[in-house]
C-alpha cells in the first residue's frame, strides 16, 4: 500500500510538471491532478499490461519506440475518464508520458527500487 502511494505522488509529480511544460496537458484544479495519479495508477496496473501484450510485434519492430504511445494512450484513457484532466492529441500524450516517464525514472533512483535494504 505504501508503494502504491509513493508511486502515486511520484506519478502527481510528473502529471503536474508535464501540464507546465507540454502544450495540450492542463489541469483544472488540484483535486484532478490528485484523482489524475490514482487513475492512472490503476490504468496502468490493469490495462497498460494487457496493451503491452498486444502491441508486442510492434514494439519488437520499433525497438521499444511504440511504448510511448502505449502510455500516451494509458494518459488519454486516463484523460477521457476525469473531467478535470484534458490532454489535447497523441503528441500531448506523448510529451506528458516522455516527461512523466523521465520523472518516474529520477524518482526510482533516489527512493530505490525493489531490491531489499540491510
Amino acid at each position: 500500500m505504501i508503494r502504491f502511494i509513493i508511486q502515486a505522488v511520484v506519478t502527481m509529480a510528473g502529471l503536474w510538471l508535464s501540464a507546465q511544460i507540454v502544450p495540450g496537458v492542463d489541469f483544472t484544479n488540484n483535486g484532478s491532478l490528485i484523482a489524475a495519479a490514482i487513475i492512472l495508477g490503476l490504468v496502468n496496473a490493469i490495462v497498460r499490461p494487457i496493451m503491452v501484450v498486444l502491441t508486442f510485434p510492434i514494439t519488437v519492430v520499433t525497438l521499444g519506440l511504440f511504448l510511448l504511445v502505449v502510455n500516451a494512450a494509458m494518459i488519454g484513457l486516463t484523460a477521457l475518464f476525469l473531467n478535470g484532466f484534458a490532454v489535447d492529441g497523441l503528441w500531448a500524450g506523448i510529451g506528458a508520458a516522455i516527461v512523466t516517464g523521465v520523472v518516474s525514472w529520477i524518482a526510482g533512483a533516489f527512493i530505490g527500487g525493489d531490491e531489499k535494504r540491510g
